[in-house]
């Protein structure tokens, strides 16, 4: 039929010029009407809605899709995440990206992640930081937040969770507040986090109630009192409780890195492993909070061939299998494990490229392999 139509033109080229024109002319602009109508439909990009399927319902992983620009990459690696058989992504939406004048909200990169993940079967964890430009004073670093901005933060928490209220069931707020470098190079102050807690977690309830507000977001670390990098996340936890923070968040988000200890290692204060998780879930408990869950949002093991806190390939993939297996089956108060990190845009060049499950050029590590084949049954 198509062979027709061209011997047809070709005849009029011949015969009426004018009239064979007109008709070349019409179907090229239908067809660039047509392609600019299909590449303003999200649904051609998204393709039909997909489910995941493992056999541990807690798996997740960090997808670290912040800054990766373009939508084919964001669309391959989520639909890798649900390949690989986990449920949960945390990521991160930064607020300096969204509203980088004050009341002006562009949600186009946040809409792209979210609708891919949503359609991808995902539940989404997101994390919420990174102070934009007018909303601190000058030469201060994006992750530095006065109290007199707290409301401002709560605005874009608040906007962020009514926004995506279908498809995004829980909020982070803040990242790792008991080390100065992630308190803008402030003294590391618990109580000033809850005072951001007690401002910020009413705003996101009024605009979405069903949403779960995690605080805490605790590094796990060793310091000593009065180290001016940081404070022990044991030690933090505490004291959030001492300043009243227990009726504004929903849950707890836990970073826990194993280093070089396995999964099974038994916790202790003076240990950063996988199940130093169970002495902050402790201190919930002891504070009143056992109704609570938890979620780890980041942490996992290192495979660099160099670094002291290391393990060796093969170590990494059985710790972390066993680490899912471990939420699965002993910690009925941890509703998600989320490993750092699936995937960067481009190499770090450094020991944090063997966190990820996957390269930058989308090529499986083998850990990405072996987990799949763990969700998968086999």
């Amino acid at each position: 039929m198509i062979a027709d139509w061209f011997a047809h033109i070709r005849r009029l080229l011949t015969e009426k010029p004018p009239v064979a024109l007109l008709i070349v002319t019409v179907i090229v602009v239908s067809s660039a009407s047509l392609l600019s109508r299909l590449l303003a439909n999200d649904s051609l990009m998204l393709g039909p809605p997909r489910q995941v399927v493992s056999i541990n319902s807690k798996m997740g992983i960090h997808t670290r899709l912040t800054d990766e620009v373009e939508e084919a990459k964001i669309k391959q690696s989520l639909e890798m995440v649900r390949e690989m058989g986990a449920s949960w992504i945390v990521e991160y939406f930064p607020w300096a990206y969204v509203e980088r004048e004050p009341g002006v909200f562009k949600w186009k990169h946040s809409d792209m992640v979210i609708q891919h993940a949503h359609h991808q079967g995902l539940k989404i964890v997101a994390r919420l930081g990174f102070v934009p430009e007018w909303a601190r004073p000058p030469e201060t670093t994006p992750l530095y937040l006065d109290e007199e901005n707290f409301e401002a933060f709560g605005r874009y928490a608040a906007e962020f969770a009514a926004r995506y209220q279908e498809q995004v069931g829980y909020i982070i707020i803040w990242n790792e507040p008991n080390l100065s470098l992630e308190w803008g190079f402030q003294p590391v102050d618990p109580a000033k986090y809850v005072r951001m807690l007690q401002v910020v977690y009413p705003m996101i309830k009024a605009a979405n109630p069903n949403v779960q507000v995690l605080a805490g977001a605790l590094a796990p670390t060793l310091a000593l009192p009065g180290d001016p990098n940081g404070m022990n996340d044991l030690d933090f936890l505490q004291r959030m409780y001492d300043a009243d923070a227990a009726p504004y968040f929903d849950a707890l988000a836990i970073h826990a890195y194993g280093w070089h200890s396995a999964p099974d290692d038994p916790p202790a204060p003076d240990v950063v492993n996988l199940r130093r998780s169970e002495l902050l879930r402790a201190i919930m408990v002891e504070n009143g909070d056992a109704a609570k869950s938890a979620m780890i949002t980041e942490g996992g093991w290192n495979d660099h061939p160099r670094w002291t806190r290391a393990v060796r390939p093969g170590q990494r993939i059985e710790y972390t299998i066993r680490a899912y297996e471990v939420a699965q089956q002993e910690w009925p108060w941890m509703e998600a494990v989320a490993f750092w990190a699936f995937r960067y845009p481009w190499d770090a060049k450094s020991y944090q490229d063997y966190f990820t499950f996957v390269r930058t050029d989308f090529e499986p590590k083998p850990i990405y392999s072996e987990v799949a084949k763990y969700a998968a049954g086999e």
